[in-house]
């Protein structure tokens, strides 16, 4: 059975460890973990943690309103593709369009376009690179 709840940041942190920082000097603690309008989603199946998200009221002077930022989405190792992060992003949506937020946006790694893309995200700008993560785009949904 899935389930999604609030968590705290400290439960992300292993899988943003071992997924998203794997063999990086980069923290796996963010700026704005522990912000009051911060947050943090898990995906639990079987009562295991298997997804997380972190969504943070950040702007961007392109976008207009309320916004947020996703950061440090990740499915836990071997437990990508199976609809966890779609499940976890859709949640998110309907929870922060209950606090009256305006746009969701995302530096996208290159290798999760096509997942945002299918959910409705969109292009803003070029290519950046994030040092020793690669590259990456914004990518943004009017909620």
């Amino acid at each position: 059975m899935i389930k999604i709840t609030e968590i705290s940041a400290e439960q992300t942190y292993p899988i943003r460890k071992l997924v998203l920082r794997k063999g990086m000097t980069l923290s796996h603690k963010m700026n704005g973990d522990h912000d009051s309008s911060t947050l943090h989603l898990g995906l639990f199946d079987e009562d295991r943690l298997v997804c997380i998200g972190s969504f943070m009221k950040a702007s961007k002077s392109n976008f207009k309103g309320i916004q947020y930022q996703l950061r440090g989405m990740a499915s836990a190792q071997g437990l990508q593709s199976k609809g966890y992060g779609k499940e976890l992003l859709l949640k998110a949506e309907e929870l922060l369009r209950a606090k009256d937020v305006d746009v969701l946006w995302c530096n996208a790694r290159v290798v999760a376009l096509d997942f945002y893309s299918k959910l409705g995200y969109e292009f803003f700008g070029d290519v950046f690179e994030v040092k020793e993560v690669g590259p990456h785009f914004v990518m943004f949904k009017k909620l």
